[in-house]
């Protein structure tokens, strides 16, 4: 197994991507097995022309690309302006699928791990995510070079689209591992639900959801209070008796009624359910990611980043994709900023937002969910 990562900022399509085929050709050679693409807004009326650009030149048995509001790679992150990554690698035979019904076949191997990305408009996460196969893993984002439908672009092969989902499946036996971090923690006491309908809760404790909430508003710092950092964990092992930060799925706080006191979040809970109010903020989310990092080393990772995070959440660029260089020892890191972000959590893959997610490959590690 051997990777190679390549970035150009230039604005012309046609000069970006003779750079990056040019970079990986010297590092890696030709016929590598895989080649995965992420494009810029600028880039995206080209995403035919440069599909078979890299097709010809580099001659991958097989491509993926998407196109993305920012992409990263190496330390970098290219945020409103011109940037366009390739990733290639030699991992085997991998397989090729368009997501038309908008389910995973279920006939894929036992321990290998799919590479998805796909247009946010009328995706049915929902569907697709449940027919994941035991023993598989799925890791990738939502588009996010496009606010509108149809404006997107999603590549396999040497066909270009416009809607849908598209994957690859890469083989066992490659060091794969998946990688999520929600970059929250908990704060305020976790509650048991006693009462809920649809994804509402209406009682925490047996008192009225909102009013647990503005208690726990109330115990925060002045600048925890404000923005959109308050989110809601829901416990994933009931079992155990405290919890902490990893040990949730988070979802976000919708909205809430004064007069019921019910509180909307982004997900449905049933009555028993253990839940408890979280924090997102630049240092919880720098917190949690190299938590997650510093156990493992590998020799190449793909990235699915939120767009909510970068200079969004931490300032300045580079930050998730220098905690990865940091963390694995590689610099062969590529990925997007997403619309929406794809992996595992507590057993079951999920949707996510404001998450990095990552696949990490040539570890040594055994296939883990984080």
């Amino acid at each position: 197994m051997s990777y190679a990562v390549a970035m150009s900022g230039h604005p012309d399509s046609a000069h970006a991507v003779g750079e990056v085929a040019g970079q990986v050709l010297d590092r890696l050679g030709p016929g590598p097995d895989v080649a995965v693409m992420f494009l810029s807004p600028s880039h995206v009326g080209r995403s035919a022309d440069i599909a078979r650009t890299v097709l010809q030149t580099l001659a991958p048995r097989h491509l993926l690309a998407c196109s993305a509001g920012a992409v990263l790679a190496q330390r970098q992150e290219i945020e409103q302006a011109p940037g366009m990554v390739l990733w290639v690698g030699r991992t085997g035979p991998v397989r090729p699928i368009r997501l038309d019904a908008g389910r995973l076949p279920d006939d894929l191997e036992a321990g290998s791990s799919v590479l998805l990305v796909a247009d946010p408009f009328g995706f049915d996460a929902d569907t697709l995510l449940a027919s994941v196969p035991p023993d598989v893993t799925v890791i990738g984002g939502l588009a996010s070079a496009a606010d509108r439908p149809g404006d997107n672009r999603l590549v396999l092969d040497d066909a270009v689209f416009s809607d849908g989902a598209v994957a690859l499946v890469l083989p066992p036996g490659i060091g794969a591992v998946p990688l999520v971090a929600q970059g929250c923690r908990p704060v305020g006491d976790p509650f048991v639900v006693t009462g809920a309908e649809a994804n509402l809760i209406l009682t925490l404790g047996g008192q009225p959801a909102l009013r647990r909430l503005q208690e726990v508003i109330s115990s925060l710092p002045d600048d925890e209070r404000q923005g959109n950092g308050l989110h809601v964990g829901i416990v994933i092992d009931e079992n155990r008796s405290t919890f902490g930060t990893g040990d949730f799925l988070i979802r976000g706080l919708l909205g809430a009624d004064r007069e019921s006191g019910a509180v909307a979040i982004g997900a449905r809970v049933e009555v028993g359910t253990t839940v408890q109010f979280q924090v997102r903020d630049a240092a919880s989310a720098g917190r949690d990611l190299s938590s997650r990092l510093r156990h493992h080393r590998a020799k190449s990772a793909i990235v699915f980043t939120c767009n909510g995070r970068g200079s969004h959440l931490f300032g300045a660029p580079g930050h998730d994709a220098g905690q990865f260089v940091d963390h694995l020892g590689t610099t062969d890191v590529a990925g997007m900023h997403c619309a929406g972000e794809i992996g595992p959590v507590g057993g079951l893959h999920h949707l996510h937002g404001f998450t990095a997610s990552a696949l990490m490959l040539g570890t040594d590690d055994p296939l883990e969910d984080c």
